[in-house]
């Protein structure tokens, strides 16, 4: 059994994505070994982290001002919003320097085992969809992003119906076989033929 302050920290490791209890007992001991420097540099930086981060009120990405460096930039289309998951997805996007808009992020998407739905930022999106020219999706094409797609075209078509309704493109990568693509991919890219 280990002492309350380590097997207290061993919890709260084991919150975080991808983490188990035997991964974050080494953490916690990785902490322990490696002296107060490394331990003092992580609270540190989650202090900065929880003194300084915040929530964009436009659209909803974590940064350090209100509203985001994206928000607040005149050069960006502000008519067009991206729809995304998660702020992780912000920075994928932007490494194309293809896109130009605005984004909103849902914090998530609709799963059909949870209550999720009232955790997303739906209603914000429908807010900024009644000023929109085009909402693109650029949600996972699984299962769980597919339905929250759906359900999210169907309430937008209700408010606003100009509003100009696409999804990223989907297709082969570069560099694959036809013959190791599934029917699914394979399909999508026919469809979606240039």
């Amino acid at each position: 059994m280990f002492s309350k302050s380590i097997q207290q920290l061993i919890t709260a490791f084991s919150k975080l994505p991808s983490v188990g209890e035997r991964t974050a007992e080494r953490y916690v001991f990785y902490l322990l070994k490696s002296g107060k420097k490394d331990a003092g540099e992580i609270t540190l930086a989650l202090k900065n982290l929880i003194d300084t981060v915040k929530s964009c009120e436009i659209c909803w990405d974590f940064s350090d001002s209100s509203p985001c460096t994206i928000c607040s930039d005149k050069k960006r289309d502000t008519k067009t919003i991206c729809v995304v998951a998660e702020p992780q997805d912000i920075q994928a996007i932007e490494k194309t320097d293809e896109y130009n808009g605005l984004y909103h992020v849902l914090r998530g998407v609709i799963k059909a085992d949870d209550d999720e739905l009232n955790n997303l930022k739906i209603k914000e999106l429908i807010t900024r969809a009644k000023t929109a020219t085009e909402i693109i999706f650029a949600l996972n094409p699984d299962l769980n992003g597919e339905n929250t797609t759906m359900y999210l075209i169907d309430k937008l078509k209700t408010i606003n119906p100009k509003l100009k309704l696409t999804r990223l493109a989907r297709g082969l990568p570069m560099g694959s076989d036809l013959q190791y693509a599934d029917e699914i991919t394979l399909g999508s890219a026919i469809k979606n033929r240039k």
